[in-house]
């Protein structure tokens, strides 16, 4: 009868999330920023400084450098970001023009241009116009710019009480565990802990030093988007191979637009080659390490079924619960290697 009772109880909570996921969005985030923060805060505990004052200067320090971060990119991505939507509207008159021309020279294949340049021109318009509209919708919308606004605020004042409460918060928790299994569900706790810790700290590491390092190469073989494409690959460097595919398409298009040559498209290919050298050669074994041991597919997968279960907040959480389920695994995978069961002694 537990069994049940706690099964339904899950299945509860599953679709409460799934219908309050925007609500939940703000409180989410929050979470996930004090749960970042509450190591800092817990060593400046341990020399002498108070919970409350140590969450206040935790978050003073974030913030000044998050408002620096955007008042200087701020202007730089708007530019930039007009200057890529001008480049979709641009491409197709020069696919028609000069890149089907070239590439049939180049490979002997007679090419219909006509075909190709209307369906790359009505892509690449709906694309600038969706792009546009989506500009428009925001800021002409009272009552999404509100909600916007509220969410942006909500987000560090929920993080901020979380982050001061998150002891007692974790003592209300431990005080439900049931006393029988408390043990082993500290130790799985533990253990989903260390690895969830490193996973987020070694992926927004290595997404920062992504993004940095495509702006910088596509900065120096001259791109004018070169800090938007950078810093849009590196955000979505989290799912394997997605920043980086999503970048070599958007940085060859603004740089052969930019261009009208196709050999500059081969110095965005490099900068994008060295850039995944670095990434599994010093990045994520400096940065992550191998305590993770996520596998692209088994990421992949948890991106789009959180994504597709939960929405946004599946897409926020899809990482991080897969992280703890591995740690869980790897506990029940020792069990079973000892259990009778494995061993053939029943």
């Amino acid at each position: 009868m537990q069994r049940f009772f706690f099964l339904a109880i899950l299945i509860l909570l599953g679709w409460l999330t799934i219908r309050l996921s925007p609500v939940l969005t703000p409180f989410l985030l929050a979470a996930i920023l004090a749960y970042l923060g509450n190591p800092l805060v817990t060593y400046l505990q341990r020399h002498r400084i108070g919970r409350s004052w140590g969450t206040t200067l935790v978050f003073v320090i974030v913030l000044l450098i998050f408002a620096g971060s955007i008042m200087a990119l701020l202007p730089v991505i708007k530019h930039q970001s007009l200057l890529f939507v001008e480049y979709l509207q641009k491409y197709g008159g020069l696919l028609q023009s000069r890149l089907i021309p070239q590439i049939a020279a180049a490979t002997g294949i007679q090419l219909d241009s006509g075909a190709v340049s209307h369906y790359a021109t009505s892509n690449a318009q709906k694309l600038a116009t969706w792009l546009g509209h989506g500009v428009q919708v925001a800021l002409s919308s009272g009552s999404g710019l509100l909600t916007s606004a509220l969410s942006i605020i909500l987000v560090p004042v929920l993080g901020f009480y979380l982050l001061r409460d998150w002891p007692r918060l974790l003592v209300r928790i431990d005080q439900w565990i049931p006393q029988k299994h408390a043990p082993l569900i500290r130790l799985l706790s533990r253990d989903a802990d260390t690895m969830l810790m490193a996973f987020l700290r070694g992926q927004l590491l290595v997404m920062l030093a992504l993004g940095c390092s495509y702006a910088i190469g596509l900065s120096i073989i001259g791109l004018k988007t070169a800090i938007l494409i950078g810093l849009i690959a590196g955000i979505l460097s989290f799912v394997p191979y997605l920043g980086v595919i999503s970048g070599v398409l958007m940085a060859s298009l603004a740089m052969y637009v930019q261009t009208g040559s196709l050999l500059s498209v081969a110095w965005v290919l490099l900068v994008f080659f060295i850039g995944q050298i670095l990434e599994s050669m010093v990045f994520t074994p400096y940065l992550v390490g191998d305590r993770i041991g996520l596998h692209p597919v088994a990421v992949i997968f948890a991106v789009m079924a959180g994504g597709e279960l939960f929405g946004f907040i599946g897409l926020l959480l899809a990482l991080p619960v897969t992280a703890v389920l591995v740690a869980l695994l790897r506990h029940f995978q020792s069990w079973y290697l000892q259990s009778p069961y494995y061993l053939g002694k029943e």
